[in-house]
């Protein structure tokens, strides 16, 4: 890099540094200071007492890897008493909740944690694993004398071996046992595929204002408020929730960008009037093949059913109008390159991010696919890049080597054969890591970096690759495999985003994936003329 080159991009990180901040703070919700929700008071037989849990997990019902409970210890599994302190320290879901016990219950609330099970995305999970997250929860409640109330944080989209809408079964088994009278709150990911099950079975259903999700602990917040004055007897939350025939639709699903900035600002006023206590709305997750998917629109209001009707309806004809808004255009991977390439100024003042569309591990693709390597070996091998591949055979067989070696090893296509394609990679063994991905190896070839993880990697972050010993800022190239996250993490760095389109289960496409549960006809795999 050139002298000049230097210090034009030091002018311009200090800016682009300014923007991120600013970026940030837009983004940072206020008073994350909580307790464990656990208060006392001088008459605790008066408390109202809510149960709390989170299982959340977003499936890909076309990946042929399952879930298992290791995936969830390589992100969270807490039991009991251990839940707090995990929730406080992520400072997401759980922690909204709790904010909401102490700010709105005023001492008047005891909480008991149930459990705390989160994974990345992935295949459907494992049956048993589900049953015992399941039973967990029936467990916790039953053992309790006194319960007023439950909060569950769920994504929404989870998908478990041999069985349709797992999470609507967990509703209503806890429904059973708690009987028809105990209100329970549930929020979700924007990306949820609510269900009849869902709603004849919870009370209060919140779901996620933003895409690229950014308000977990406000969500949680606001399902939490509205369970505490539930259980206080200070509100009688009506809900009414629309199914709508519609798949995809309305560009990339942006909250702050057109078309969706309309349905967002919309639905920001609406919870504004007199009566309505929340508004929702859920452009589904594409890569669930189950009966009842499609987006939906949820609004509830203090005792007005018509005009939580009115609300729920409004939404659901604005994301109807704006269907035909089409996604983004992509590029091959060897387009991908190219384009990086003829960027000299934008590789000189950060990188050039390639994001992976249709292997994003964060969609519950396996995350082994070689596409982008084979590209970058092949046309950009003069390039600094950074490219992962999952592929645990091949972690363990390089694992083997020393840093400095020379080795030849063929990576992908172990997992994924239908659309991946194993590669025969020649690289320096770069460095050796035990992440919480596995065992983790960085070859090298020229340029390029691959990074061979056991686990599936998303690289959502800038972080993650630092973490790995490498400088995103020293990268012409940095791949990751996920769709919307890194569009706001990687401000700092990010000059140019290009949308890698190659084969894969993570496709945006609903004509190129194998449904064969989802409800017909819908849009727009079929010609209808209502979203009803």
């Amino acid at each position: 890099m050139t002298q000049k080159y230097q210090s034009i991009r030091l002018i311009l990180t200090k800016a682009f540094f300014l923007l991120t901040i600013l970026a940030i703070i837009s983004c940072s919700r206020q008073g994350t200071s909580v307790n464990t929700g656990q208060q006392n008071t001088d008459n605790p037989s008066n408390q109202k007492v809510i149960l709390y849990g989170e299982f959340m997990h977003e499936v890909n019902s076309f990946s042929p890897v399952i879930t298992g409970e290791v995936n969830f210890k390589a992100d969270h599994l807490f039991y009991g008493e251990d839940v707090p302190a995990s929730a406080i320290e992520e400072d997401k879901q759980l922690a909204g909740f709790l904010t909401a016990v102490e700010k709105t219950g005023k001492g008047r609330i005891r909480t008991v944690p149930m459990v705390q099970a989160k994974s990345m995305s992935g295949g459907p999970v494992d049956s048993l694993f589900y049953a015992k997250i399941k039973n967990t929860m029936l467990d916790a409640v039953r053992s309790q004398p006194q319960v007023d109330g439950i909060y569950l944080s769920l994504h929404g989209a989870m998908g478990v071996q041999g069985m349709f809408d797992p999470e609507g079964n967990l509703i209503l088994a806890l429904r059973e046992v708690v009987g028809p009278d105990v209100p329970i709150a549930v929020s979700f990911d924007l990306h949820a595929n609510v269900t009849k099950r869902r709603t004849e079975n919870a009370n209060i259903i919140v779901g996620y204002h933003t895409n690229p999700h950014r308000d977990h602990f406000k969500t949680a917040l606001r399902a939490g408020d509205l369970l505490v004055r539930t259980v206080l007897g200070e509100i009688k939350p009506v809900m009414v929730v629309n199914k709508m025939k519609l798949l995809k639709g309305g560009g990339m699903n942006v909250d702050f960008l057109p078309p969706f900035r309309k349905i967002f600002s919309s639905m920001k006023k609406m919870e504004k009037q007199p009566d309505v206590l929340s508004v929702s709305f859920f452009p589904v997750h594409i890569w669930i093949d189950e009966p009842e998917l499609g987006y939906s629109t949820v609004a509830i209001t203090d005792g007005k059913k018509d005009l939580a009707q009115e609300l729920a309806d409004s939404i659901a004809d604005m994301a109807w109008a704006v269907r035909d808004v089409p996604q983004p255009a992509g590029n091959s991977p060897e387009e991908a390159v190219a384009i990086a390439r003829d960027k000299k100024i934008a590789r000189a003042l950060g990188t050039v991010v390639f994001c992976d569309v249709a292997d994003a591990p964060s969609a519950g693709t396996p995350g082994e696919s070689t596409w982008i390597l084979k590209a970058l070996v092949e046309k950009g091998s003069n390039l600094v890049s950074y490219v992962s591949v999952r592929d645990a055979v091949a972690a363990g067989e390089a694992w083997q080597y020393n840093t400095g070696d020379e080795i030849t090893i063929s990576v992908g296509g172990k997992l994924d054969t239908v659309y991946d394609k194993p590669f025969v990679f020649t690289g320096v063994v770069a460095s050796k890591q035990e992440t919480s991905y596995g065992k983790t190896v960085i070859l090298k070839h020229d340029g390029v970096h691959l990074i061979l993880s056991e686990l599936p990697m998303a690289l959502k972050e800038p972080s993650d690759f630092k973490n790995l010993g490498l400088s995103v800022w020293k990268a012409d190239i940095v791949a990751v495999k996920n769709l919307f996250p890194f569009r706001y993490n990687y401000l700092l760095y990010n000059r140019k985003t290009v949308n890698v389109m190659s084969p894969g289960f993570s496709s945006i496409d609903p004509f190129a994936l194998n449904y064969v549960n989802i409800p017909r006809p819908i849009y727009p795999l079929d010609k209808i003329d209502s979203w009803r």
